[in-house]
């Protein structure tokens, strides 16, 4: 799974790396996206492909959107005017089971995108010598070893009041996951999707279905490049967010969090 990641992204510096359109500010405000503990329900970024509205001949574009981390059926009620009901956050989608799930095939057909971070977290989990029948959750963080981006395959969904014909749309996305493949087994069984550049026409295109390839368990030598290493307990509380997050934790506590794998 992937329920926790970070991000370093600027939707401006982003546009301009890919050639996009930054459109966060017409999707809910600008400002600083920084988030070193990105959680579900969190405003995150993405990168869609689409046509200018009224324009379908027109070709698509990239765009960067801002979007909820946690997918908003269409059919979704409305708990008061302009608002959804209230539900599990769906963050996640298992790649080999989105095309047939009622809250994600039709994304899978017509929205699909890209969310960009840094890395993302993961657990192991073992018993704690210091609380009889509780555990100590030791926190890892997977990222290129180059610290280049990561952009992770995404589905994004459009959620609107019916009974409110002027109603805001209210965007919002899941993370595809899938069954995690060589030295990152050690850590889950699951990790996020990444999508290669030379995928993304395809991935992204919103005039046709991406081909069901790009839904497999990616091989070991495409996710070479990721690495994981041990981090700071202090990513356990959602309450803490900074760079210190991230930092190199003591040889000992590396060893200690190692050995557990």
């Amino acid at each position: 799974m992937c329920g926790r990641y970070a991000t370093t992204t600027d939707p401006g510096r982003l546009a301009v790396e890919l050639d996009a359109i930054d459109e966060t500010e017409s999707t809910g405000g600008s400002g600083n996206f920084t988030n070193y503990n990105v959680a579900p329900t969190s405003q995150v970024l993405t990168v869609v492909e689409r046509h200018e509205h009224g324009h379908q001949d027109d070709e698509p574009k990239l765009r960067i959107r801002r979007m909820r981390w946690g997918l908003i059926p269409v059919w979704t009620k409305p708990a008061e005017p302009g608002v959804p009901v209230k539900g599990k956050p769906l963050f996640n989608a298992r790649a080999d089971k989105a095309a047939t799930t009622p809250s994600f095939r039709d994304a899978v057909k017509y929205r699909r995108c890209l969310v960009p971070m840094d890395g993302w977290y993961e657990w192991v989990v073992e018993p704690d010598s210091g609380a009889k029948g509780k555990v100590a959750k030791k926190p890892f963080f997977m990222s290129q070893a180059d610290g280049s981006r990561l952009y992770m395959a995404g589905l994004w969904s459009v959620w609107r009041d019916r009974s409110l014909p002027d109603s805001e749309p209210l965007l919002s996305c899941t993370i595809l996951t899938t069954d995690a493949v060589g030295d990152l087994t050690r850590i889950h069984d699951r990790m996020p999707l990444p999508m290669p550049k030379q995928h993304w026409d395809a991935w992204l295109d919103p005039d046709h279905p991406a081909p069901a390839s790009l839904l497999e368990t990616p091989s070991e030598e495409s996710i070479a490049g990721i690495v994981a290493r041990p981090v700071p307990t202090l990513v356990n509380s959602v309450k803490n967010n900074g760079p210190e997050l991230l930092a190199r934790v003591s040889e000992q506590e590396e060893a200690e969090q190692i050995s557990l794998l």
